[in-house]
């Protein structure tokens, strides 16, 4: 009996340390798991911050995305925060004050939300229909922001995507996402960092908490849990650019329930990309609260006076990359200016790489690393089309074709060009070196046939294309051709350079084909029902009488007024010398020559618009955005808004100073160079200055 009882109690002992053995396996067990699924949560809460700091995501990339069109220098242009002043809206101006932090229990206002909150609205160009905003604005982050497509056109509601992918890009920029991101990345570098720039703010990092409550839907520390912006393009599936492209739109918003819902409504894309322009101005970042500012109300009705507000760069004189084009490109959308004429050739290189004719290039350009191929042609034009600009490319003829066309004797094609680099150069061209096509040489207009051919291809459908025919000098043929008449010379090339035009074209007439001014587009043998006259001649000349007489349509850049380039001396030893004074841009804002010639209803209808003129004798990339901007943008008011002026020659409004001033700050905002206006003191004191 005593045996059994300690074999049970034995049995008992070994069932005990079992159930213990089974309980810590069990425990181990769980908390294995209970570790995994920790490690499980931490990862993906870390995967998730990790891109929600990064760049926003979309699917819509074009492959004119691949390559941002401003992506080394933006960094080094943001504006400064300004924690010594506070602003007071007092007479619709902001009054500046000393500012202390917790003094009387007040909260700093910053310089942009006071300016956009007092007086009159802060956009440019001025809308010119309808303009009503609130006073009420509500704080809010780029996260917070969603597109709501309603088209039933499905290539627009695309275009639509893509374009609104960079708005919500600019909006990160312009909240400095980014470039925080890019000062974190860069922390190691700061070591060697000079003292000039270590005078500057530090970069502000977006907390913590809102990239939490961005992820799981927490209360924001905005006022809005969504700002979702509405697109509705529903008559028109055009996405072709021409000159009867409806670029009107509406905007109007509704608040309701920590929603604020933008409603842009246009007839075609290249409104409702307007509209989005428009919105990105009605949009500020406040550096008091790092958070982004809008209208809890705003009712906007605009659409431009004229169709052709353009922009001309030349890239034969000076090269420019991708990048400093697409970065004027994206100025020009935010200005709403339409059309980016490219001047790609000249008489000093060709930097073109023809598919045809790759010897243009090869015997043109500056240098192999200073041309343009097909794909980078490609590559501009659809980035422009995000921003509702159509690129012209323009191949100067007869003249201005000289380093590039010399290999023709060499592939038994003759002379495609005469005067060459001929001496001394005052004799036969306009600047050196020279070079004028050879009007005789069937080659000459096959090779302009196919270049045509090939432009046409890269930029799309267009009912407008540039011919070129600038300063043509008799001179130089008249050493060839001295039995003949050489303006009539002149008409065949342009009449013959417009056939091969119209072959290029699969046998369509452009509708609207441009040539600049000279003393030969008064010749009457051009078409005035296609031809359009670029008129870069002075203001007050008589050719712009004639040639509205003679029923030409005309685009106004007067090199009194919208050339760019003017005002830094002459660059050369003889010949003329370059044209003065600079054009300021209060000259560019005030210059109305439909007002100044006294143009009558028929002869204002047979304008189609202006263009400012970037020739780049003296200006290459490291220039190329103080002098373009903002003066480029003056232009751009005056041609879409064209306000009334009833002030004295080159005096401007405090009010347009105003607008204009903060617009070049958003400008610079982006990471455009744009110059300065006046003293940084006058700025911060509107109305003390002017």
């Amino acid at each position: 009996m005593q045996y059994k009882l300690q074999y049970n109690i034995r049995q008992i002992g070994q069932a005990h340390l079992g159930l213990r053995y089974l309980y810590k396996m069990s425990l181990a067990v769980s908390l294995r798991r209970a570790l995994l699924v920790l490690l499980s949560g931490a990862i993906f809460i870390l995967t998730v911050l990790y891109w929600n700091q990064g760049v926003i995501k979309t699917q819509a990339f074009s492959e004119a995305q691949l390559r941002p069109h401003n992506h080394r220098d933006r960094y080094h242009f943001s504006i400064p925060v300004e924690k010594s002043w506070t602003y007071k809206c007092e007479n619709d101006r902001c009054v500046r004050s000393s500012y202390r932090k917790n003094a009387a229990n007040t909260k700093r206002v910053s310089f942009i939300s006071c300016s956009m909150t007092c007086g009159d609205i802060n956009i440019w160009p001025h809308p010119t229909t309808k303009s009503l905003i609130s006073a009420h604005t509500l704080r809010f982050s780029v996260e917070d922001v969603q597109l709501r497509m309603d088209s039933p056109h499905r290539e627009v509601a695309k275009q639509l995507k893509v374009a609104f992918d960079w708005f919500v890009k600019d909006l990160r920029q312009i909240q400095r996402l980014d470039y925080a991101a890019h000062t974190a990345e860069s922390a190691a570098a700061s070591a060697f960092v000079s003292e000039s720039t270590a005078r500057h703010e530090p970069a502000e990092t977006p907390p913590a908490a809102s990239l939490f409550s961005s992820t799981f839907g927490l209360h924001r520390s905005g006022d809005l849990d969504s700002l979702q912006v509405k697109l509705s393009v529903h008559d028109s599936s055009e996405l072709n650019f021409n000159l009867d492209n409806n670029e009107s739109y509406h905007l109007s918003t509704t608040f309701e329930h920590r929603r604020l819902v933008v409603h842009i409504t246009a007839h075609s894309f290249f409104g409702a990309r307007h509209g989005l322009s428009t919105l990105q101005q009605l949009i500020w970042y406040d550096d008091e609260d790092r958070l982004l500012h809008t209208y809890a109300s705003s009712l906007i009705s605009d659409v431009p006076k004229f169709r052709y507000r353009g922009l001309m760069l030349d890239t034969s004189r000076h090269f420019f990359s991708v990048e400093a084009i697409k970065r004027t490109i994206a100025a020009m959308g935010l200005s709403k200016l339409n059309r980016f004429h490219w001047h790609i050739t000249d008489a000093q290189s060709f930097p073109y790489v023809s598919r045809y004719y790759p010897e243009l290039a090869e015997h043109g350009a500056y240098s192999e690393s200073e041309t343009y191929s097909d794909q980078d042609v490609k590559e501009i034009v659809e980035f422009a089309k995000i921003y509702g600009v159509q690129v012209l490319l323009e191949l100067d003829a007869p003249a201005h074709a000289g380093n590039g066309w010399d290999w023709g004797p060499k592939r038994g094609l003759g002379e495609l060009s005469l005067c060459i680099n001929q001496q001394p150069w005052s004799f036969y061209c306009g600047e050196p070196p020279c070079g004028q096509l050879n009007p005789k040489n069937n080659h000459t207009y096959l090779i302009l046939q196919r270049l045509y051919e090939e432009f046409l291809q890269l930029t799309g459908p267009t009912d407008i294309f540039h011919l070129g025919g600038d300063e043509v000098n008799l001179d130089c043929w008249a050493q060839y051709f001295n039995d003949t008449d050489l303006r009539g010379l002149w008409c065949d090339f342009m009449l013959q350079s417009n056939a091969r035009l119209k072959l290029a074209n699969g046998n369509v007439a452009p509708r609207h084909v441009v040539v600049w001014s000279s003393a030969l587009t008064n010749t009457k043998c051009l078409p005035n029902s296609q031809f359009v006259v670029q008129v870069w001649g002075g203001s007050t000349w008589q050719e712009n009488y004639d040639l509205l007489d003679n029923g030409y349509n005309v685009i106004f850049s007067h090199v009194d007024a919208w050339y760019l380039d003017c005002g830094f001396g002459s660059w050369r030893a003889t010949g003329e010398a370059a044209c003065s004074p600079y054009r300021t841009w209060q000259n560019v804002y005030k210059h109305r020559p439909w007002e100044r010639l006294r143009l009558d209803k028929k002869r204002r209808k047979q304008v189609l618009g202006g263009e400012a003129c970037m020739w780049t004798e003296q200006v290459d990339e490291n220039q190329l955005d103080n002098r373009l901007w903002p003066r480029a943008a003056a232009l751009a008011e005056r041609l879409w808004s064209d306000p009334n002026d009833d002030h004295d020659f080159d005096i401007v409004s405090p009010e347009v100073f105003r607008r204009f001033s903060i617009f070049r700050n958003r400008l610079v905002e982006l990471g455009i160079k744009a110059e300065a206006l006046f003293p940084k003191y006058c700025s911060q004191n509107p109305g003390e200055c002017i």
